[in-house]
């Protein structure tokens, strides 16, 4: 069924955009600062869509994937310090997803959250071993639809729409910018954080996209990441309507379901829970292959969740060992929401060793023969390496200022 066609656009989407950092992020920038951030959510989904669209078309075209790319035109060392950075960053990312993968399950049933960690852990663990990639696809990415409820909460907690509408309009805040920098350059930054496209474009290649497959890439991307942006507006809304001016900072999963009690009710509460947890087991499976990807990418190891695990061994071991690590370092106590966004942050100083590549690559005649980018690519595309330079330069400094925007 067509339908089921872009259950790849819409798991790494819900995998990128409401993860457990971005749930967070999105509304607490709705509880500090109401609407007026709006406006930085749809340049980050503009800029996701222009670049995955790239790197699906790439994937489609020469059937390579986003770190064959990174590997062949920035060269080894350059390759290299892209390698360890995004690794280092999707390590911690996957740590955070697992932990909130177990605040879920302990909201959902009361249980204790030691032992959520492991269940959680054995489980994913299970899931990408025995499921097909496409199944996985479908369960998460539409499991994570139930999110959807937090756009009835924005409707029912009747926003003033008028200030809704004025967020969408680039501005910039004179009380307290620092913090208004720092969420718009978060915002930003979890919006195009590189293990999305790592996880689409080789997706696109498990699936064994051809040429004829270019607008279902356009269509997955579009369709895809556009459903992110819109659980994004409805999660600052939420934020905005609800924890404005109440003194109330949603740091916890379960302060952000509650804003979906509020106006739906207890249906609602679960409804949002069980949203909360596939799009954030989607965001560990979507991070756990993305680590293995790139290893084995950059490495020229056979690779693929299609191929049976003997068929491709290294690739197989590395997740396996991924995952173990996640658990360890979420055993430890760390803080599931506060290490995902430095992990934001950090990921924000990698994007230009991501999307430089994929934009030389998307221009290369060799690889794209007559599939090479059109005039308004090339122009986004451009327009948004500028924003990712300035996002890279000035993330660091911005986390430091605000104390991971605590100020």
């Amino acid at each position: 069924m067509k339908i089921f066609q872009v259950a790849l656009g819409i798991l790494a989407a819900i995998g990128g955009f409401v993860d457990i950092g971005d749930l967070v992020f999105n509304v607490s920038a709705g509880a500090t600062f109401g609407y007026q951030l709006l406006w930085v959510v749809v340049i980050g989904v503009v800029g996701i869509i222009v670049y995955s669209e790239m790197c699906g078309r790439v994937a489609a075209v020469s059937g390579k994937a986003v770190f064959d790319a990174v590997r062949e035109r920035i060269g080894f060392k350059a390759g290299l310090a892209a390698l360890i950075s995004a690794q280092v960053v999707n390590l911690m990312t996957l740590t955070a997803e697992i932990g909130g993968v177990a605040i879920c399950l302990q909201l959902l049933s009361g249980l204790s959250y030691r032992w959520l960690i492991v269940i959680a852990g054995v489980a994913l663990m299970i899931v990408v071993w025995v499921v097909a990639f496409e199944w996985i696809e479908r369960i998460f990415g539409y499991g994570g639809l139930c999110m959807l409820v937090f756009a009835v909460a924005a409707v029912k907690l009747h926003p003033a729409w008028g200030a809704v509408g004025h967020g969408f309009v680039p501005h910039m805040q004179t009380q307290s910018p620092v913090l208004y920098a720092y969420f718009a350059v978060g915002l930003l930054g979890a919006a195009m954080t590189p293990y999305e496209v790592y996880f689409y474009s080789s997706g696109g290649v498990e699936e064994r996209w051809g040429p004829k497959d270019l607008r279902l890439n356009k269509v997955n991307s579009m369709i895809g990441y556009g459903l992110g942006g819109f659980l994004s507006f409805a999660l600052m809304i939420v934020g905005g309507a609800l924890f404005l001016g109440k003194g109330i900072e949603p740091q916890f999963l379960g302060s952000i379901a509650l804003g979906v009690e509020v106006p739906v009710g207890q249906i609602g509460l679960l409804l949002a829970l069980v949203g909360i947890l596939f799009a954030v087991s989607g965001a560990a499976i979507d991070t756990l292959f993305s680590g293995a990807y790139n290893l084995a990418q950059f490495l020229g190891w056979e690779w693929g969740r299609y191929r049976h695990p003997r068929g491709a061994p290294r690739f197989t071991v590395t997740w396996l060992v991924l995952l173990v690590l996640a658990l360890g370092v979420v055993l430890t106590g760390v803080d599931p929401v506060q290490l995902t966004e430095y992990a934001v942050i950090f990921s924000a100083v990698a994007l230009p060793l991501t999307y430089i590549p994929i934009f030389l690559v998307a221009n290369d005649r060799t690889y794209m023969r007559e599939y090479t980018n059109g005039r308004i690519a090339n122009v986004l595309g451009l327009v948004y390496l500028v924003v990712i330079m300035v996002i890279a330069v000035s993330a660091v400094p911005l986390m430091i200022l605000t104390n991971v925007g605590q100020n």
